[in-house]
Order: structure tokens, then sequence, then C-alpha cells
């Protein structure tokens, strides 16, 4: 648009912003037309009399302007009189329009979004005609350090998950209390509750939890909460169950780390390296015993697809959490110059456990990188579209971007994508190591980043067709991924690496 301003509109007041997540400007860099500018009214009014007259109206218009950009100027006036412009576009052609904006921007930008500046954009607007997604609430809720968005309504947001990663994550307690805390809060502006994930097919449990307290007055019991749940999504009550799921909520679904964000940090899915995180914001054990319980619960509900689905996704975070294990072996064994050692816990990692982990993950229907690219491929109207959007779909689950600009943010633990994306890397990294050793030399990062990459790359140009449809026996796999790891785990838990560890709530009696 802003190209067909420079050509028609020599004039117009156009703005080049930075670049965005380490893309170059051949990425981003996006012009902005100053709502200032009388061509932006025109424009804006134009496009939205369109949207309506296509799709009709509920008066809620979304914008977000300045999302993780960095405005050309943190004049107070100048941020009033976007938000006044952007507003008026909406009135123009709705004048019951109501806009509704991401309060990402704050918490994303604080050096630039200060109380004088935020309230200065929020203001720009007639109060009660702007909603704030307060939009990672469950962690650094904006509404608490901006006197409830200064007047301007806010929904309450649990983000949850980054990337739709993979790996267990929760914040149960914060999700229990803080819609409530919002709606409490002096002078409060609360309207609502609501859900902001990057991505949801992971951690059914949370969304769960999050979606009955929509419905509540109050929070609920935890302990008693979830073990329900476990006689909801199972059928039936089991005591191993429901002490599964109370390990699980008091543990790994229970991060009361200040400000933590659920990337998934294991070392499984990042490009290997000696500056990879091992931390925990739980006690493994109780994941280890949780493991314990569903293994002894399987033979009675393995007929259940959601006991299927838990299985799997508990067995992976187990696993997960080994690598972690593995991984500080090989450092370990790299510093000490111990050849037979790293030999060892790299010939497990790269040898076993991640062919078991691919076949585990290969056995259930959630967990397959085929049932991804075949999405993708299916929106295509040609055979070129649809390598175009296979291409895409790789791409974004791990290089995102030509280069890796933004390398493993969308990381996911899928049958077929252990097996030719991640278990290769690491086997390169191992390999790397051994020759280093062999030859006296010293690890180099960057010459092994240029030589993983392409490995990295070869994965999204492959052509491989990976299955559809699950492969193998899943209760069959678990067990013996039990029966050789459960051993393992209760060996390591000595030498587990946790992060800020914290002793289980009195929400857990």
């Amino acid at each position: 648009m802003c190209f067909l301003c420079f050509r028609l509109y020599p004039k117009a007041n156009v703005t080049r912003l930075g670049p965005w997540a380490h893309f170059n400007c051949s990425f981003s860099c996006s012009f902005i037309l100053d709502p200032r500018d009388p061509l932006f009214l025109q424009i804006g009014a134009l496009y939205l009399s369109q949207v309506v007259k296509l799709f009709g109206t509920d008066h809620i218009y979304n914008t977000d302007t300045f999302n993780e950009m960095t405005p050309p100027s943190s004049d107070p006036d100048y941020l009033s009189a976007i938000s006044r412009s952007v507003f008026a576009s909406m009135t123009a052609v709705d004048p019951d329009a109501v806009w509704l904006m991401q309060g990402w921007l704050f918490f994303s930008d604080p050096n630039f979004w200060k109380p004088v500046q935020i309230q200065s954009l929020l203001h720009g607007v007639p109060l009660g005609r702007m909603i704030v997604l307060d939009l990672f609430a469950e962690a650094d809720p904006v509404f608490t350090y901006t006197e409830s968005f200064y007047g301007q309504p806010f929904i309450w947001c649990m983000l949850h998950n980054f990337g739709g990663n993979n790996g267990f994550f929760g914040t149960v307690e914060s999700i229990n209390s803080g819609p409530f805390k919002a709606q409490n809060f002096p002078n409060s502006t609360l309207v609502g509750i609501g859900m902001t994930p990057e991505g949801i097919e992971q951690n059914p449990v949370i969304y769960e939890l999050m979606s009955e307290l929509a419905w509540r007055k109050e929070p609920v019991n935890l302990a008693k909460w979830v073990s329900l749940y476990a006689v909801r999504r199972y059928g039936g009550m089991h005591d191993s169950l429901t002490a599964a799921w109370k390990l699980l909520f008091s543990s790994v679904y229970n991060c009361t780390v200040p400000h933590y964000v659920n990337h998934n940090h294991s070392p499984l899915v990042r490009r290997p390296s000696f500056r990879l995180r091992t931390d925990l914001w739980y006690d493994p054990a109780d994941l280890f015993e949780a493991w314990k319980l569903f293994m002894e619960a399987a033979p009675s509900f393995m007929s259940k697809e959601t006991f299927q689905y838990d299985l799997v996704d508990v067995t992976r975070q187990v696993l997960q959490v080994l690598t972690a294990s593995f991984y500080q072996d090989i450092a370990d064994a790299f510093d000490n110059k111990k050849m037979a050692e790293l030999l060892t816990a790299g010939g497990v990692l790269v040898y076993d456990l991640f062919p078991e982990l691919d076949r585990l993950l290969s056995s259930n229907q959630n967990f397959l990188l085929g049932t991804w690219l075949e999405r993708a491929q299916s929106k295509a109207l040609n055979e070129k579209e649809a390598q175009l959007y296979d291409m895409n779909a790789r791409n974004q689950i791990t290089l995102w971007g030509p280069s890796g600009e933004i390398l493993d943010y969308a990381n996911k633990e899928w049958g077929g994508l252990i097996e030719d994306y991640y278990a290769q890397r690491w086997g390169l990294f191992v390999q790397t190591l051994v020759e280093c050793l062999d030859h006296g030399l010293p690890f180099n990062q960057s010459s092994f980043n240029q030589a993983v990459f392409q490995i990295e790359k070869g994965f999204i140009y492959n052509g491989r067709k990976y299955p559809t449809k699950p492969q193998g026996d899943t209760y069959e796999i678990a067990y013996r991924i039990f029966l050789k790891y459960y051993p393992q785990a209760m060996k390591r838990l000595l030498q587990t690496v946790k992060g800020s560890p914290s002793s289980p709530s009195s929400a857990f009696p």
C-alpha cells in the first residue's frame, strides 16, 4: 500500500520502521502511513467499509498499530493523535465502533512504554470505546501498574504457550486466582477473561481449567478439581491416575517462577551448543512418579483415546527431561576429555532415546509431522503451490526464516521430526565432539552452526512423505521405554539441574 502511496501521493507522510526479530528489511521494516495524514482516514475508512460490506459487523474492530514495533516518536501528544486518528477511521464507517487492541506492546517494550506513553495512547480514544487484551496476565499483568489501563475496559487473558511448543507447562495457581484478583482490583475495568495462546494443541488440562473459570465466581479447589478431571477425562476412577494428576498439578503445571516465559528450552529441541538451558521449575521426581502411576493404570485404560494421548505425552516429557541429563553428560565428558563417556552418552541419546521417542510419537495421531504437512499441502490449488506450502510448513517449525532468523521458536516434538531433524542435529554434534577430542582440537560453534544449518535446511527440502496414520502399539512402545529409562531416571535424579525449586503449594494437601 505504501509503494502505491509513494507513486500516487508522493507527499504522503510515510515512515519506515526498524527490522523485526532478526529479519532483514527484505522481510520486515514495515512502512507506516502516519495516522495524522488525511490519507490515512481516507484509506482506513475505505478498507473498513469493504470489510463491513463483506462480513457485517459486531462493532468491534481489532487493530494493533505498534505491536512489537517501536513508534517513531515517544511524544505523548503524538501517541494520543495516533490513537485518535485510528479510532476516527473506525467511527467514520461505524459510529458505534469499539477498538479491540492487544496490550502486548506495553509488556514487550517497557523501555518505550512508560506510564505517560501508555496513558497517552489509551486516552486518545474515549473511555469505554476501547477494549485492551491484557495478553499475558497470568505471568505479567499490565493492569496492575496502569491503574486498570487508565480507565479503558480490559480482558484478563491467559497466553500460556509460545510457538505452539510441546512440553508440559502451566501456572495453575496464577490462573486460578488471577481473574478474581483482576475483578477485585481497585477501580477495576475488567470486562471479561480470555485465552490468547500462540498454539493450543498441547497441555489440554490447562485449557480445560481456564475455560471452566469463565463460569466460576471464585477460585476452584485445585486438588479436588484435578481429581475430578481425571475421572472426566478417562470415564472412570483409578487411584493411580488421581495421584498422578495431583503430582503433575503441584509440580510441572504449577510454575511459580516470577515472569517465566514458556518457550520450550529443552536441549532436545534446540540447536546443539554448550550454552543450552537445562533448568526446570519443578522437581522431576514428581514427573517420574506420575509416569510410573500412568504405567500402572495403562492396562485398564488403553482403550481410551484421551489416556493414549496422555500416556504418550507424559512419556515424551520424561524423555525430554532425560535428554537434558544426557546432554550434561556429553558436555562433562568433552570438558574432561573422556572419549568413552562421550561415546556412551552420545550413543544412547542419538541411537536409542531419540529413535524410541520417534516411535512413541509416531504411534499416536496427535503427534505426527505428516498430518501437519498434509494439512498445509491440502490448501494448495496445484502441485507448485503444494510444494511451496510444504516448504513453509517445514520452515515454520524449524528455521522460521531463510537463515534461521527465529530458529526453533515453534519447535515441535512429533514423529518424523525427531528422527529427521533433531536426531540428525545431535548426531552431528556428537560426531563433531568426537572428532575434536580425537584430534585434540577445541569445539568451534561457528563452524558447527554452518554445518548443522545444512541439515536444518536439508530437512525443509528433503521431499520425504511422512505418515499421516499412527504406526505401532503405543502401550508396547511406552512399556519398553519405561523398563529401559525409568531406572535411569531414578538414578539420575540427584544429577538433575534445577533452576528455581519451590515446594508444592498449600493448595495441594
